[in-house]
C-alpha cells in the first residue's frame, strides 16, 4: 500500500476538534459501526476473516475488508497470512488497538446494560 504524503507538522499537539487534526480521520474509522464492532470481535482472540464476518453480523464482504484495512493502516490491527494449504488470513488487535478496543467493550457494555432506559428515551421522543 501507498503511503499518503504527510504534510502535518509533527510538533502540533494533537486536537480532535481541530479539523485538520489527524486525528479526527482515525476517530472517524474507529468510531464508525464497523470499526467497533471489528475491534470489540477481535478482543476474543486470533481470528479469520470468515469468522469475524460472522460474529460481525450484517457486514459485507466488501464492507469488512475495507474496514480492516483501515484499521490495519492505522495500527490498530495486524493481519498474518498463515502459511497453510490453504493460505488463510488471520487478524489480531495491536498493543494500540487492546487498548482502543477495551475502551469501546466499556461503550458497548454501558449501552447494553442500559438499553431499557434507551427504548424508554426513543420512545417518548416519538411521542412528542
Amino acid at each position: 500500500m501507498s503511503t499518503p504524503p504527510d504534510d502535518t507538522d509533527p510538533t502540533l499537539e494533537a486536537d480532535v476538534f481541530a479539523r485538520n487534526c489527524t486525528s479526527r480521520p482515525v476517530l472517524q474509522n474507529i468510531a464508525s459501526r464497523w470499526g467497533v464492532l471489528s475491534l470489540v470481535a477481535l478482543k476474543e482472540g486470533p481470528t479469520r476473516f470468515s469468522a469475524l464476518r460472522r460474529r460481525v453480523d450484517g457486514i459485507s464482504e466488501r464492507m469488512l475488508s475495507q474496514t480492516l484495512q483501515t484499521l490495519e493502516r492505522d495500527g490498530m490491527i495486524h493481519r498474518e497470512v498463515q502459511q497453510t494449504i490453504p493460505p488463510h488470513v488471520e487478524y489480531t488487535l495491536t498493543d494500540l488497538g487492546a487498548k482502543v478496543a477495551d475502551q469501546l467493550e466499556g461503550l458497548v457494555h454501558m449501552l447494553e446494560s442500559n438499553i431499557d432506559q434507551i427504548r424508554a428515551a426513543q420512545n417518548a421522543y416519538h411521542r412528542d
